[in-house]
C-alpha cells in the first residue's frame, strides 16, 4: 500500500522539495516554503480529436467588452477581451470587490449577462454593497459557492458573457485534498478557470489576496497563466486608488486608472492633475511642479521636500512616492555638482496625492524642492519642472513635452523648465520654455544658492 508523503512548496515560484528549506532553491526566497500533500496523478481522460488549424481561417479577435467605467477600460487597453482571464489584487479594504461589482453592474446595464461567485461573503452582504453602490441590475446572477465543480456547473447552465470570482484563493477542486489556498489548490482552479475562459468565451474576473510585501499571494505561475494582472492600490484611509496593470497580452501596462472612494461607491477623477496639485494661496519654500506621464495621460504633481538639521551620524532619506535610491542619486548630485550643503541634514520627499512616480522626468522637480527648503527660498508658482537629471548633474530631455506643456498650459502655468537640448515642439501659445544646462544653472535661474543660505 503507497503511503502518503509532504512535499515542501514555495509559495512564490511553486518549486518543491521533499524537506523543509529556509530558502527556495529555485527563485531563493526565504521562508516562503509551506507543507502540501503529494497529490495523486488524475485519472487517465479519453483522446480528442486533433485542435490543428490553417492561422489563415482563424478568426480574429472578437470586439471588446466596454466596462462602462473609463478608467477601468484605459488600463485594460480599450475593454475586456472575450476568453480573458483577468486577475485583481489589492490589499484588504481596498475596494477590489466594489469595483468589479460595480463593472459587473455596468456590464449588465449594457446587456451582458453577469456571474457573481463569492466565497467570502454570503448572499445578503453582496446584495447590501450593490444596493448602496446603486448596482442592482436584472442581468447580475449570483451565487456563493467554492467548489470547483458546482461553480462550473452553474456557469455552464448560465452561460454568461463575465463572470466574477471574489476570490480565487477561496475556491477548492474536489479531486485535490489540500486545503483551499494552497499552491496546488491555487494552480489547479485558476488553470479551469482558464480552460473554462477559453471554453465558454466569457471574461473572467478573479480577485486574489496579497501578501504583506503587497505581491499576490500564491506562485508566480498563477500570474503567468492569466491574461491580465491588475493591481489596485492606495491607503485605506485616504479616498485616493490607483488601478495599475503589471501584465496585459492585449494594452500596454504603463496606464493607469485614478478613482476615489465615496460612500456610494468608487468614482472616477476626471481631472487627476488638479487632485495631485496641492491648492494654496501663496507659494511655500520647498514645493515645486513637474508634469509625469503615466501612459499616455499627463499628470500634473506636485514634490514637497523638507529639509532639517539631523543629530544622527547617518542623515535620513524618506521618499514617498518615489524610489527611495532615487532620492539618494538626487541628494548626491545636489550635494557634489551643485555644492548644496545636505550631508548633515535630515531630507524627506513626497509626492502629493498617494501617486507612485517611476517616471526619471520627476528629478528636476525633486532637486528643486530639496534646495528651495534646503535654502528656504519659493520657487514662482507658474513654474514647472521637467527633466531627468544625470550623475553628472545634466538635466537631460524626456520624451513628449508638447503633451506636458499642453497640460501644463491648461491648468495656469507659465513656465515649462526643461533641458536645453530638448526639442520644444507643439507647444501651446503663452507658455514659456527655461532650458537649463545642469542641476546648478537651474538653481541659479532661480535666486537659489549658497548666498540665501540661513
Amino acid at each position: 500500500m503507497k503511503t502518503e508523503r509532504s512535499m515542501y512548496v514555495c509559495g512564490e515560484c511553486g518549486g518543491a522539495s521533499l524537506q523543509w528549506l529556509g530558502r527556495c532553491p529555485a527563485c531563493g526566497s526565504f521562508g516562503t516554503m509551506r507543507e502540501e500533500r503529494e497529490e495523486p496523478p488524475r485519472r487517465g481522460t479519453k483522446a480528442r480529436e486533433s485542435s490543428l488549424l490553417r492561422m489563415e481561417t482563424v478568426e480574429g479577435e472578437s470586439p471588446r467588452l466596454r466596462t462602462g467605467i473609463g478608467e477601468l477600460d484605459r488600463v485594460l487597453g480599450g475593454g475586456a477581451v472575450p476568453g480573458s482571464l483577468v486577475l485583481l489584487g489589492g490589499e484588504p479594504g481596498i475596494g477590489k470587490s466594489t469595483l468589479l461589482l460595480q463593472a459587473a453592474s455596468s456590464f449588465a446595464m449594457g446587456g451582458a449577462k453577469v456571474l457573481l461567485v463569492s466565497g467570502e461573503e454570503s448572499a445578503a452582504q453582496i446584495a447590501s454593497r450593490a444596493r448602496r453602490t446603486f448596482s442592482l441590475n436584472p442581468d447580475l446572477y449570483l451565487a456563493c459557492e467554492t467548489d470547483m465543480e458546482s461553480v462550473e456547473g452553474v456557469a455552464r447552465e448560465l452561460s454568461p458573457q463575465v463572470m466574477v470570482v471574489d476570490s480565487i484563493q477561496t475556491m477548492r477542486s474536489p479531486e485535490l485534498e489540500s486545503s483551499p489556498g494552497g499552491v496546488n489548490q491555487l494552480r489547479e482552479c485558476v488553470a479551469r478557470m482558464q480552460a473554462l475562459a477559453k471554453e465558454t468565451g466569457a471574461v473572467i474576473f478573479l480577485v486574489g489576496h496579497v501578501t504583506k510585501e503587497g505581491v499576490l499571494a500564491g506562485p508566480r505561475l498563477v500570474e503567468h497563466m492569466v491574461d491580465c494582472v491588475l493591481y489596485f492600490e492606495g491607503e485605506r484611509f485616504d479616498s485616493l486608488r490607483v488601478l495599475r496593470a503589471a501584465k496585459n497580452r492585449f494594452g500596454s501596462v504603463s496606464e493607469v486608472g485614478i478613482f476615489e472612494m465615496t460612500d456610494a461607491g468608487l468614482r472616477e477623477v476626471e481631472d487627476p492633475s488638479r487632485l495631485f496639485l496641492d491648492a494654496r494661496e501663496k507659494p511655500v519654500p520647498g514645493t515645486a511642479v513637474t508634469v509625469i506621464m503615466e501612459g499616455k495621460r499627463p499628470l500634473l504633481v506636485e514634490v514637497q521636500a523638507l529639509v532639517a538639521p539631523s543629530r544622527l551620524p547617518a542623515p535620513k532619506r524618506v521618499s514617498t512616492g518615489m524610489d527611495g535610491r532615487r532620492l539618494a542619486i538626487n541628494v548626491a548630485v545636489l550635494e557634489r555638482k551643485a555644492k548644496v550643503a545636505l550631508s548633515e541634514r535630515d531630507i524627506y520627499v513626497g509626492v502629493c496625492g498617494g501617486l507612485q512616480v517611476s517616471e526619471p522626468a520627476l528629478d528636476l522637480g525633486v532637486c528643486m524642492a530639496i534646495a528651495s527648503s534646503r535654502y528656504d527660498r519659493t520657487l514662482p508658482p507658474h513654474a514647472v519642472f521637467v527633466g531627468e537629471v544625470s550623475l553628472t548633474g545634466e538635466v537631460r530631455p524626456v520624451s513628449r513635452i508638447g503633451e506636458r506643456a499642453r497640460e501644463a498650459s491648461r491648468l495656469g502655468f507659465l513656465s515649462l523648465v526643461i533641458s536645453d537640448k530638448a526639442r520644444a515642439q507643439g507647444l501651446p501659445h503663452g507658455i514659456e520654455v527655461v532650458g537649463v544646462r545642469d542641476v546648478a544653472h537651474a538653481l541659479a535661474a532661480f535666486g537659489i544658492s549658497r548666498a540665501r543660505e540661513h
